[in-house]
């Protein structure tokens, strides 16, 4: 992937984790905190409380090809998505709640506050949950998001992108990634994405194309692995990021 001079470029600092505070990602100077962090009294923390068990999930939500049907298929080319959740040692996490949300493919999302003048899917909300398995594993069926103008700076668009939560024990436990397309243009002129400061950083948040995963016919299909600390760790970002 070639990165060009573009003001959002960052400088490595070794860091795979964005800054706060990015210029650039105009939001980030609002978001950020302007204060010193305040521990939670443990009081307020729900160490026990349960996440989505596995017998509360529907046998289609992690289809979003399916699971958000009204009168028809949703519109856009299908992919599937696989990988695996992994500890800092490359152990697999089992049993992981992961949830993710999208554009449909003309870039919209179903959001009140998305102003894209393009169309809503009726068939497709872009919402899926899904479990890990004994080995960790994942796997995702849905449509391509389209990218998507937005405010933060002329001309400014957002790659293609996929949004993944994961849930830890408890709702306390929540990190959010965003998952890009291999060979998208757009990533070069992305703040978001430019303001990982570690090159390997930000590669780790583009999925690659396996045509092993791809089924005939039907649906091309990409590998996304997600690596929780260590020095393969995936970049995380603030939970309130929905850009």
């Amino acid at each position: 992937m070639t990165h060009s001079a573009d003001p959002t470029a960052q400088t490595s600092t070794g860091s795979p984790h964005p800054p706060h505070l990015y210029p650039p990602y105009t939001s980030s100077v609002k978001r950020a905190p302007h204060e010193l962090l305040m521990p939670l009294p443990d009081a307020l923390r729900d160490h026990g409380g349960p996440v989505f068990g596995r017998g509360l999930l529907r046998s289609d939500d992690f289809d979003t090809t399916r699971n958000a049907r009204v009168n028809g298929e949703p519109l856009g080319e299908r992919i599937t998505v696989r990988g695996r959740l992994l500890d800092s040692s490359g152990r697999p996490i089992r049993g992981a709640l992961i949830e993710t949300w999208q554009a449909n493919a003309a870039g919209r999302y179903v959001h009140q506050h998305d102003r894209h003048d393009a169309p809503l899917d009726p068939n497709f909300t872009g919402t899926a949950r899904m479990l890990t398995d004994d080995r960790g594993e994942y796997d995702l069926v849905s449509i391509r998001p389209g990218p998507y103008p937005w405010g933060n700076h002329p001309n400014a668009w957002r790659p293609a992108h996929i949004h993944f939560s994961v849930f830890g024990t408890n709702f306390s436990e929540r990190l959010v990634s965003q998952m890009y397309f291999p060979g998208d243009p757009l990533l070069a002129h992305d703040p978001i994405y430019q303001g990982i400061p570690d090159e390997k950083g930000r590669a780790r948040l583009v999925s690659a194309f396996d045509l092993s995963l791809t089924q005939p016919g039907w649906a091309l299909g990409y590998r996304f692995d997600i690596v929780l600390g260590g020095s393969a760790a995936t970049p995380f970002e603030e939970p309130d990021h929905d850009d």
